[in-house]
């Protein structure tokens, strides 16, 4: 039997606070079902109780087209003889959405949020929010995406007399990379393990599922055995980016060369590479008069210190590094500052 996402588990989850959370993240594995779920969701909140939504999308150009993506696989299942429509507003800036003819929501970019402000009292009547795919495969995301996200979010959550109304924003990814701006803003990097399967913090949640009735239907297609030994098979059937607390870190025997310490929330680190084995190494070991020591924090910042920007050299090479599986850290302590520093500078 057939088996997809259901995140009704997901939905009932109290933050980190035992308070009601607005973020709702769900990743997992390919074809599982996530985006299904949480759009066939939305079509039933505004048929049943009139809840109207937002789609979010990073760049103005997915906008084009999108009444179509969004529907057509809940047409042929669910919601068969409706028909969803779009309407283009302010030039293109935001889309409006019909179901069956009536106004039930809109689609907006992140990369537009500031002119998005201009436009928030169009969006009172909206109730809750969706952005699929907020990982991106190829890491390309809007510059100060978080800022935008968050601007976005609050041009929508205003009206009814208040400051600002809770609108529940449901986001669904593949497991692409722990280093994305989302993980890094939260500090799941630091937290999530293979083993986890729900995760709370200050007013979201988040559910990493496995579905393997759909990891086990790519693989034993065609198309999936004539790739199965590439990397991108294995990110598509697995939840396959770097989890576990424990993993990478060791001893490392030999010579190595220091390139940078590193200090923050009073720790200082060094970050060796390793003569021989062509690795990264980051240390408790450091040398105190070696001239390069960064900090990527304004309240690390001090004599003596590099303040390093997200876009710096040795940013994109450790980045480099850690995505090709050649960072090693000496203990969990080394390794959440590291982190640290890489959530950073996806930034």
């Amino acid at each position: 039997m057939k088996q997809f996402y259901d995140g009704t588990k997901l939905l009932t989850l109290n933050d980190i606070d035992g308070l009601k959370p607005e973020i709702y993240m769900c990743v997992g594995n390919r074809t599982a079902g996530k985006s299904y779920f949480f759009k066939r969701l939305l079509v039933r909140k505004f048929l049943k109780y009139g809840e109207k939504f937002a789609l979010l999308v990073r760049f103005s150009y997915e906008l084009e087209g999108i009444a179509e993506n969004f529907f057509k696989d809940l047409q042929q299942i669910d919601f068969k003889g409706s028909v969803m429509s779009s309407k283009s507003v302010a030039k293109g800036l935001f889309q409006e959405f019909y179901l069956d003819g009536v106004h039930c929501g809109y689609a907006v970019a992140l990369n537009t949020a500031d002119t998005l402000k201009k436009y928030s009292s169009r969006f009172v009547d909206v109730d809750n929010m969706f952005f699929d795919e907020f990982q991106s495969e190829i890491g390309k995301y809007a510059p100060d995406e978080i800022k935008k996200f968050m601007s976005v979010h609050v041009s929508i959550a205003r009206g009814d007399g208040e400051h600002v109304r809770r609108v529940p924003v449901y986001m669904a990814s593949n497991t692409v990379s722990v280093l994305n701006p989302y993980f890094a803003t939260f500090g799941i990097q630091k937290r999530l393990t293979a083993d986890t399967k729900f995760l709370r913090g200050r007013g979201w949640v988040l559910e990493q599922c496995y579905v393997d009735t759909a990891a086990k239907a790519i693989k034993e297609s065609g198309f999936g055995r004539a790739f199965e030994s590439t990397d991108y098979m294995n990110y598509a059937t697995d939840n396959s980016y770097l989890l576990d607390n424990d993993a990478f870190i060791e001893k490392i025997e030999g010579q190595g060369r220091l390139i940078a310490n590193m200090t923050a929330d009073d720790l200082t680190v060094g970050v060796w590479e390793h003569e021989k084995k062509g690795i990264i190494y980051v240390s408790t070991k450091f040398d105190p008069s070696f001239p390069i020591n960064i900090t990527f924090r304004t309240k690390d910042h001090g004599v003596n210190y590099i303040m390093v920007r997200n876009n710096s050299m040795i940013a994109k090479y450790l980045k480099q590094m850690f995505e090709l599986g050649c960072l090693r850290f000496e203990n969990l302590a080394t390794k959440n500052l590291a982190l640290d520093f890489l959530g950073y500078s996806v930034l």
